[in-house]
């Protein structure tokens, strides 16, 4: 396995340059990404799923990935928060680089402890909502923040309880997965995923498991964080949110970034034959 190669300095054309430990530095002091992805590299054996992905996404932008199945969005999603382990270039979040930390020309892995603390500064919804059958919608939020962040009981309740009301469901706090809708189920997701105060929400096609009809709903729930200012990273396959609410789009096809932009003008006017041909077939 190829091992993880630092960025070098760049400064002619601004890219960050590494400095000690696990921050990276922006030359000419100008706003540091919230995320920043530097030729990365992912490889699964000899399947090759990212090949040099270039990205920065800045605080407070919603940002959306979009392109065929297969074409590496979710892989490199997971990527940012280290549940999977890149094989070459350089990710950070905030500044810091993602599991690594840099001496000199080179990335060493950082230990699982390291890495699960800073991973909690990142919050993640999946296709499925991954509830705990046995606990109820307020004791799936409560649990991270008591064994994760030891908040206390009481305390851990009620930012519980004020994140359901934010998501509409706070009549539903006693209620079990079993009893929730798949749209109620994956709004309580959103919510435990804040609970943990993330400076980071990273989105995998949150809404392809629902019934039509509930869609709507988790959507109003992303879009009310992405009017708060949450910084998001989504991939889906949903044309009106991402027109609607994204800052950016980034069209991916075979690990590679095949075109990125402001989302009504690659929507309305893609520039490559690629992102041409899948837009015709989804909208």
């Amino acid at each position: 396995m190829m091992a993880p190669n630092p960025t070098m300095t760049y400064p002619a054309n601004g890219s960050p340059e590494p400095v000690g430990g696990d921050r990276i530095a922006i030359p000419g002091g100008g706003p540091v990404p919230m995320v920043l992805a530097e030729a990365v590299h992912k490889s699964f054996g000899h399947l090759e799923v990212l090949k040099g992905i270039d990205m920065a996404v800045m605080p407070g932008q919603v940002a959306v990935l979009l392109g065929p199945s297969g074409s590496g969005k979710t892989t490199f999603l997971r990527c940012i928060n280290h549940l999977e382990k890149i094989n070459g270039g350089r990710l950070s979040v905030d500044g810091v680089l993602v599991g690594y930390r840099q001496r000199g020309e080179k990335l060493y892995e950082l230990r699982d402890r390291e890495v699960a603390e800073r991973r909690r500064h990142i919050g993640m919804v999946f296709q499925q909502f991954n509830l705990f059958p046995h606990m109820t919608a307020i004791g799936n939020i409560m649990e991270a923040q008591v064994q994760v962040l030891r908040r206390s009981r009481s305390d851990a309740r009620a930012k519980g309880m004020a994140l359901l009301e934010r998501v509409g469901l706070a009549d539903r706090a006693t209620y079990y997965p079993s009893q929730l809708s798949g749209g109620q189920q994956q709004r309580v997701a959103i919510a435990r995923a804040l609970a943990m105060d993330p400076k980071l929400m990273l989105f995998d096609e949150p809404t392809s498991a629902l019934d039509p009809e509930m869609v709507g709903e988790v959507l109003d729930a992303m879009r009310d964080l992405a009017n708060a200012g949450m910084t998001m990273v989504v991939v889906t396959h949903e044309i009106g949110f991402a027109r609607e609410v994204a800052d950016t789009l980034t069209f991916m096809d075979a690990g590679q970034v095949v075109e990125t932009g402001d989302p009504r003008e690659v929507i309305a006017n893609p520039q490559h034959r690629r992102t041409q041909d899948f837009l015709s077939k989804v909208l």
